[in-house]
């Protein structure tokens, strides 16, 4: 009998599509009575406490905030209570809290001192009984059931979706709610788009090291973890720049085989995305998009959801199953990445 060889992490993209549907089911109740509850309030700002992939899903919850709600959101570092012991105002704000395990002492401290400071406190995490969700006023389990990569891939993507539906029902937008409804659908056939091209670009480059992933607004957000996931599971050094950014410096290092990944969604940034995509490619980069108006670059299979907003949490998803072949071809595990472990506990 063969031995199945497929790793945890595929394993893990793979039950994205019904991960999102449990959370969808299971935690609906959650989601609306805490979404009332905040509605109550009319919270005037909104803070972010989270690392990591957490804070990566923390940014396209700032960008959702801002973009629906018209309401600003800060992330905070957890340091400025747990290292420097400063108490940050926290009066007429939601605080949402984003941390797969719920374990992070950081995390815990910063969230009680602006629950002490008077924000309302939230918790979007995949273990209701952790500390984290002991120390909020709300929790939204995010039903991603048992993880053991140590790459989080379907606990980033249903953080995302738990937090875009918490905004969704404050807004009682019923276009986006219908959309996010229609997620599972959607994340399945993403799960099937084939970005072999780009792991064939990165592999078939003896000397590649480095490489830029590329986003603008809440594809920025995921860019931002592109480019972690590019490092702990692939030990190449990748970097995330919005789009706006990376010909201001950053292009300098860009040079003919250089690869850029740079994800558009159907929104208003969509044109600038691939108008620099464009440019890198003009330099000699190996530059993919997943925007058809690009016109130089390389256009890659990518899923269009039922609304803009919802379109970067399919190309993650794509990205994810493109990643994780790269490890694989590279050598390397990705459910154990050297020098890193599932849960990090920070001070």
């Amino acid at each position: 009998m063969s031995q199945d060889t497929t790793t945890r992490m595929r394993r893990e993209i793979n039950e994205i599509p019904d991960a999102v549907e449990r959370l969808l089911t299971e935690g609906r109740a959650g989601v609306l009575a805490t979404a009332a509850e905040i509605r109550e309030r009319d919270p005037r700002f909104l803070l972010s406490v989270a690392r990591g992939s957490s804070d990566h899903a923390a940014t396209y919850l700032k960008y959702a905030s801002e973009l629906l709600l018209g309401l600003p959101m800060a992330s905070v570092g957890p340091s400025i209570k747990s290292i420097y012991g400063v108490d940050v105002a926290g009066e007429g704000s939601l605080c949402i809290s984003v941390s797969q395990s719920g374990q992070s002492p950081d995390i815990v401290r910063l969230t009680e001192a602006f629950a002490k400071t008077g924000a309302y406190t939230v918790a979007i995490t995949n273990d209701a009984t952790s500390p984290l969700s002991q120390a909020t006023t709300a929790t939204l389990p995010i039903h991603a059931g048992p993880e053991l990569s140590v790459a989080a891939t379907k606990t980033f993507v249903t953080s995302l979706v738990a937090g875009l539906w918490l905004l969704a029902q404050l807004k009682e937008d019923a276009e986006l709610i219908a959309a996010i409804h229609a997620l599972p659908k959607h994340l399945q056939r993403a799960t099937e788009c084939d970005w072999s091209p780009v792991a064939d670009a990165i592999i078939g480059s003896s000397d590649c090291q480095s490489l830029f992933t590329l986003g603008r607004g809440p594809s920025w957000a995921i860019s931002n973890e592109a480019a972690l996931k590019f490092k702990e599971t692939c030990q190449i050094h990748a970097e995330s720049y919005s789009s706006a950014e990376v010909l201001h410096g950053p292009v300098s290092i860009v040079e003919p085989g250089f690869p850029v990944i740079a994800f558009a969604a159907r929104d208003a940034a969509e044109d600038s995305v691939a108008e620099v995509a464009d440019a890198l490619s003009e330099k000699g980069a190996l530059a993919f998009t997943t925007s058809d108006k690009a016109k130089v670059a390389t256009h890659l299979p990518h899923v269009c959801t039922d609304h803009w907003i919802t379109d970067p949490v399919a190309s993650i998803v794509s990205f994810y199953g493109m990643v994780e072949t790269v490890a694989a071809r590279r050598g390397i595990n990705p459910d154990t990445p050297r020098h890193l472990k599932k849960v990090t506990e920070t001070v």
